[in-house]
């Protein structure tokens, strides 16, 4: 089944942090004819295995499911709701936005704010998310019908497409990490591997890596590594901080990752000539890799970020060869794994 179509359903469906269960059938449809199993914790997280021949080790590649939101939390005498925020949303770019909140039935609305025209033109440092109303149109009466305190929101955004494979729309961070483990679950249908390979969708990642904590402990895999989003460049960033968009994924150096499977992805992208960017990370990165690294007595990780513009935001954008070449490189490391001895590769 096409990627770019399931990256494209992800991105029109809601999975807030703590929300992410709309996800799981979809996520399963893709998944599971090139799988062995297919399993949910208690969590949410969802834990695709594919059994290698020879079940040699145990490789995890994560990716999280959660997109950040907005949750209700007061709907005032007007039939406004008020909200606040789940993770790291960034308030200067709601103002204007269409939404969607998910009630007892799912309702569109919009969120306003003061015309130049009244404010004197005079603009405020910062967007105050306290200061934001939803307007749905309805009276407080007829809201409280639909709408509960704790409902969620989400951004209305669809993914579109722009010139060059490049593709915009909301929670790219991380649904196109989800669709590179599905192209390299794709990539290992007919090839035949000595270890096990989980492919997990983690949730809660924007609230603190929580899904990662669990599913890590879980499986206690000998290699992890997580699929996330890197700064992609833009004109005002300095390259040494971010990732060229068409150059493929970044490869973490750093505190999160394990020296050797630094230098096995590495070996593994230049033979099979997928082009690749070193991403450098001294302390954590806040990615499930932090996590994973630190689970039971301790994980070899690593990281790959797919360049990723606009992070946060509802026009987030990237390379669609990226994503692809993302993929690739999962299968040909698990692959690069083949004959070896776990205890001696991680062996520092």
């Amino acid at each position: 089944m096409d990627g770019k179509i399931f990256l494209e359903k992800l991105i029109a469906s809601s999975g807030v942090s703590g929300h992410e269960k709309k996800l799981t059938e979809l996520i399963k449809e893709y998944f599971e004819p090139y799988s062995d199993s297919i399993t949910t914790d208690a969590l949410g997280n969802i834990i695709v295995l594919k059994k290698g021949r020879k079940s040699t080790g145990k490789v995890m590649f994560a990716a999280h499911l959660d997109e950040i939101g907005l949750m209700v939390k007061k709907i005032d005498k007007n039939g406004y709701l008020q909200v606040t925020s789940i993770g790291g949303v960034d308030q200067r770019v709601l103002p204007c936005q269409e939404v969607t909140v998910h009630g007892r039935k799912s309702i569109f609305g919009v969120i306003g704010m003061l015309p130049p025209h009244i404010t004197g033109g005079k603009q405020e440092d910062s967007v105050k998310l306290e200061d934001l109303l939803i307007d749905v149109g309805y009276s407080k009466a007829e809201l409280e019908e639909i709408v509960t305190v704790g409902d969620v929101v989400t951004i209305n955004r669809n993914m579109r497409f722009l010139k060059n494979n490049r593709i915009t729309g909301k929670a790219l961070d991380d649904r196109a990490g989800v669709v590179s483990l599905y192209e390299g679950i794709k990539n290992l249908q007919n090839q035949l591997h000595d270890v096990d390979v989980y492919f997990v969708l983690t949730v809660q990642e924007e609230l603190g890596t929580r899904g990662a904590v669990t599913s890590t402990f879980k499986i206690n895999p000998d290699i992890g590594l997580a699929v996330d989003v890197g700064f992609g460049k833009t004109p005002e960033l300095n390259s040494h901080d971010t990732l060229d968009l068409s150059k493929g994924p970044g490869i973490l150096i750093g505190a999160n990752s394990h020296p050797n499977v630094f230098k096995g992805l590495k070996e593994t992208a230049n033979r099979n000539h997928i082009n690749y960017q070193i991403e450098v990370a001294p302390g954590p990165t806040g990615t499930d890799a932090w996590a994973m690294q630190i689970s039971g007595s301790g994980v070899a990780t690593g990281v790959l970020s797919i360049p990723l513009r606009y992070m946060h935001t509802s026009v987030e954008t990237l390379d669609w060869q990226d994503v692809v070449k993302t993929g690739q490189l999962l299968s040909h490391f698990v692959m690069h794994l083949n004959s070896k001895e776990m205890e001696d590769f991680l062996c520092y």
